[in-house]
């Protein structure tokens, strides 16, 4: 919280003085089908706001009255906190705002899973989001974050979220407490050491999930999701699909709904494809929720 120096007493001031003296996610693997549901200042030191103010000689008269008082500052019940949160994540993993009569409900949610992966693919990605001035969540997986910090960084500095996807892509819901520990803990170790944040947001390989999953997730202060929009560009490897881009807009539109919790992956058809979607979304009356404002309840 910012301090106004002129609340500073003349104690406090002499205080602050004598303290400054002192010293797998491949194009070609397919996931389990989509489920149902499923950023202080230090207080200005107070010497500043008490220095002298010039005396006048008895000879001078006092200088007029400023003919304008200055403006007031705002109230800090029109300012909101940078921080705040306006929307929350409901039982069906859909984006769904706090107060409806502030927000709208017509929104959606962009994330994309299983990168960083490749440059060729992610720019364009990135670059169709700065165009439609969207915001999405990057789901990562640890063992590509090693490989290519510099994507990450790419994303991180384009002002888009990164969430956790576990480090090696594997079904966490097999796995025992001690390897689902390992495989979120480091994704969020690797993350912070790279960009100096730890993941907020976390979404389980093929949606496999257990208790200790859901336990494990929440101890590291992470917001367990799936998705309840799937784009099914997963199951578009090679040629079975020949229309990538209209199967893709399809699929998203036909499971259209407010707060639709859009899943996507960094595949080079989904980049080819992101701009016309977005398109269409928005001539639907759809913006795009930024993740930050997101409510977690950590």
């Amino acid at each position: 919280m910012l301090k106004n120096a002129a609340g500073w007493s003349a104690v406090g001031a002499l205080a602050l003085a004598l303290a400054a003296c002192g010293g797998n996610g491949d194009e070609n693997a397919s996931p389990t089908v989509v489920p149902t549901v499923s950023s202080a200042s230090s207080p200005a030191a107070a010497a500043t706001s008490a220095a002298p103010t010039a005396t006048s000689t008895p000879s001078e008269s006092p200088s007029p009255a400023p003919s304008e008082s200055p403006s007031p500052s705002p109230s800090a019940s029109s300012t909101p906190p940078i921080d705040a949160k306006t929307y929350k994540m409901n039982k069906n993993y859909d984006i769904v705002p706090i107060d409806k009569t502030a927000n709208s409900d017509k929104v959606v949610l962009l994330t994309f899973d299983d990168g960083p992966k490749d440059e060729k693919t992610l720019k364009p990605i990135l670059d169709t989001l700065d165009k439609h001035h969207a915001k999405a969540i990057f789901f990562v997986n640890g063992y590509r974050v090693k490989a290519h910090p510099e994507l990450l960084q790419e994303i991180d500095q384009r002002g888009q979220t990164v969430g956790n996807h576990s480090y090696e892509h594997i079904q966490l819901g097999k796995e025992s407490a001690e390897s689902i520990k390992a495989q979120i803990g480091k994704v969020q170790d690797i993350v912070e050491a790279t960009i100096g944040k730890r993941p907020v947001f976390f979404r389980p390989p093929n949606a496999s999930a257990n208790d200790d999953v859901h336990k494990i997730a929440a101890d590291n202060g992470l917001l367990f999701m799936t998705w309840s929009n799937g784009s099914l560009d997963w199951t578009m490897s090679g040629t079975k699909t020949k229309d990538k881009t209209k199967a893709i807009i399809d699929n998203v539109t036909d499971q259209l709904h407010a707060g639709s919790n859009i899943l996507m992956h960094e595949l080079s058809w989904t980049a080819a494809a992101l701009d016309q979607l977005l398109t269409t979304l928005e001539s639907k009356g759809y913006s795009f929720v930024d993740p930050s404002t997101i409510e977690t309840g950590f």
